[in-house]
């Protein structure tokens, strides 16, 4: 059974229909890169997948779970709090970092971390009541069991931002980075609430050339058996490396899929090879 399935998704905006029914499967573990002109739903597709936008008709399976169908959608009244917990399945990094400017780069990875915290603060302390714990021995427990999570969260985030090469710019600020270290960034915070897909949406397209290198080598060297990606890239040579799927979409529909070596060295569709010719050629510029 596929780890993430995603089936017939539609998505228009007033008269304009961007996703026209895209359906596709990934294993755990694996890395899909989605490739393709601007304008022809990758980005869409992404963000459907992220419950940032609400896709008009098709199903997501996540580990065999059924966890968003447009038809009971239509039905029923979603709540945030519904909506916030099925967006914990999934880390997005966006194009533009999305930094918070007010945070250092340690408070940007470990803001969202904070914020479940509290949350499992008040669960805990329903649960202790919903026991008969009151009093003294009640604030007790909770202060310990606060100061458990903040230790958790502080050693977690260190790791990460260890992880992406930022060790001695824990205290620094947004304004006084690069961008690649910004994206850098963004990526260890997108990974601190441990997603079970991560996604990249054109993660490299606001960066300088120089700067593009040390984000694709950190996405590369995130690439595990177990964590599974979906990566939005105009970089066709990170992701015929990277990639174990390659899915080419054009015009809101899946044109091409298959592997690196399918789509990138015998492609079926003339769109496919049409795309490709001019993505080599503006390489080549």
């Amino acid at each position: 059974m596929a780890f993430l399935k995603i089936e017939n998704y539609r998505k228009s905006f007033g008269s304009t229909e961007v996703l026209k029914g895209v359906s596709f499967e990934l294993e755990k573990g694996q890395v899909l890169a989605i490739i393709g002109s601007s304008g022809g739903g990758k980005t869409t597709l992404l963000r459907c997948i992220n419950f940032l936008e609400t896709a008009d008709e098709g199903r997501l399976y996540l580990n065999g779970e059924l966890l968003f169908d447009a038809g009971e959608e239509k039905s029923r009244r979603t709540r945030d709090e519904d909506i916030r917990k099925k967006r914990l399945h999934f880390g997005l990094v966006f194009q533009q970092f999305n930094l918070f400017p007010q945070y250092s780069v340690l408070g940007n990875v470990t803001l969202a971390r904070r914020l479940l915290d509290r949350q499992l603060v008040s669960d805990k302390k329903r649960e202790l009541v919903a026991s008969g714990m009151r009093g003294k021995a009640l604030k007790s427990e909770l202060a310990l069991y606060a100061a458990e999570l903040e230790k958790r969260t502080n050693a977690e985030s260190l790791a990460l931002i260890e992880r992406v090469g930022l060790s001695d710019k824990l205290n620094a600020y947004p304004c006084e980075l690069s961008g690649g270290q910004c994206q850098r960034v963004a990526i260890a915070r997108a990974l601190a609430l441990t997603p079970d897909v991560l996604c990249f949406d054109e993660p490299t397209s606001a960066l300088d050339p120089e700067l593009t290198g040390e984000v694709l080598s950190v996405i590369r060297g995130l690439k595990s058996g177990d964590r599974t990606m979906i990566v939005v890239t105009h970089e066709m040579e990170f992701a015929r490396k990277v990639a174990d799927k390659v899915i080419f979409i054009s015009d809101g529909v899946i044109e091409e899929e298959g592997t690196p070596e399918e789509v990138f060295g015998a492609p079926k569709s003339q769109k496919t090879v049409a795309f490709l010719s001019r993505s080599a050629k503006e390489e080549e510029a």
